[in-house]
């Protein structure tokens, strides 16, 4: 039986560091579990966990005939609670979903997850022995709904969390892949047209002018010309180099520091992914406060949920000033990072006893402000890339009419 090495921590926010003897990552989480303890890292003995797996293996392979999508998962999760607050017992429940579904892959999930609770075993621990498809946010809501009681509840509360997460990044998307469609189309044409246009105008020009010079634009463009066309395939390599080096650099600690940094700091765009941001943390920590997960544990999950190197570290100083028994507003407020309409929520909220609450309308705010920014980002970059297309375009097609409309004067 391998050894793998986990980093946790309790309900009151210490941390556990130790190995343990388990079949497989997940049977790991699942005991680590048991133990009330909240996993943060499972890996092997000596993998230094860079691979991943278990809750960290996120991108790990997904099992099944066919992918599970989350907006799947979100269907799922949304319809076992509403067949319990209909009454059905948690086993039939599956039984009656799986018998229904349409991906074989879910399918079968579910039908595991209900040998596992008909075998005994709580749904929390039946969700944490499957890391690949749940992770830790949705393994210890769960288990607090267990604890409390309140399990359909806590199940609706999750699936408005996971809906309303999948509308904020579609969003997000949405904004973000017209742009760079557009300047993918741009460079196409732009390199098609000094590829293939240019050189045979440049022919035409040198028969039909017989040495007359040509226009300044017309040779800086010929020039650019002649130099995409002699080195297009060191360019295309030199691309897919960077391309490459890119996606290594990102998969290191810092070269994703730099990364999520440098999104934050983008012009226009910057500002639309720090709110949707904000709008994720925020409502991640408002859903596991209001499902009854203790606050540091919620802070640890919100980390690892937020999906930005600069918004972790900024978590973990606040994580680390909680633990030391300061408020939260005031860690916040220092981080640096959100604003201060959040910082001024929660400081309501903990004066109030009101904290998932004031999260809860913090969320709503900043999801609301998503919205608006993404649809303004989508008004301003059309028409603006509409006009730096034509200005690439018209200033070749000028270049290019200027020899011959000066071949037209000594015709005539």
């Amino acid at each position: 039986m391998p050894d793998f090495e986990y980093h946790a921590v309790d309900a009151a926010g210490g941390s556990a560091h130790g190995m343990l003897a388990a079949p497989s990552e997940n049977d790991a989480s699942a005991q680590l579990a048991q133990r009330g303890l909240f996993p943060l890292r499972i890996h092997p003995q000596g993998a230094a966990g860079a691979k991943g797996g278990g809750l960290d293996g996120r991108r790990a392979k997904r099992g099944g005939r066919r992918r599970v999508r989350a907006r799947e998962m979100a269907v799922f999760i949304r319809q076992l609670a509403t067949l319990l607050k209909a009454g059905l017992p948690l086993v039939r429940a599956l039984e009656t979903l799986a018998r229904q579904e349409r991906n074989s892959a879910l399918r079968e999930m579910m039908t595991a997850l209900a040998a596992d609770i008909r075998a005994g075993l709580p749904l929390s621990e039946a969700l944490a022995r499957r890391g690949q498809r749940f992770d830790r946010l949705q393994v210890n809501l769960v288990k607090a709904g267990e604890a409390a009681g309140a399990l359909e509840a806590v199940l609706d509360r999750l699936a408005g969390f996971m809906e309303k997460s999948l509308a904020l990044r579609g969003k997000l998307k949405a904004a973000l892949v017209y742009p760079a469609c557009i300047l993918t189309v741009a460079a196409a044409i732009m390199v098609a047209l000094l590829v293939f246009v240019v050189p045979r105008f440049r022919q035409i020009f040198a028969d039909l002018l017989k040495g007359a010079p040509l226009p300044p634009l017309t040779r800086a463009v010929i020039a650019v010309s002649d130099a995409v066309s002699a080195h297009f395939v060191l360019l295309a390599a030199t691309g897919v180099v960077l391309g490459f080096a890119f996606r290594w650099l990102a998969r290191t600690a810092r070269g994703r520091r730099w990364r999520d940094l440098g999104v934050l700091h983008l012009p226009l765009v910057g500002d639309l992914v720090l709110k949707s941001l904000v709008a994720r943390c925020v409502r991640t920590l408002a859903t596991l406060l209001a499902s009854g997960v203790p606050i540091l544990p919620a802070l640890a999950i919100a980390r690892d949920a937020c999906g930005n190197e600069r918004v972790a570290a900024a978590l973990d100083t606040v994580r680390a000033r909680v633990t030391e028994g300061s408020g939260l507003a005031g860690p916040v407020e220092d981080a640096g990072v959100f604003p201060p309409l959040v910082t001024s929520m929660i400081d309501v909220g903990e004066h109030t006893g009101q904290l998932p609450e004031m999260l809860g309308r913090v969320a709503e705010i900043y999801e609301g402000e998503v919205d608006v920014a993404a649809a303004g980002l989508g008004a301003l970059l059309e028409p603006l890339l509409i006009v730096v297309l034509a200005a690439i375009v018209g200033t070749i097609v000028l270049a290019l009419f200027l020899p011959i409309i000066r071949i037209v004067q000594l015709l005539s």
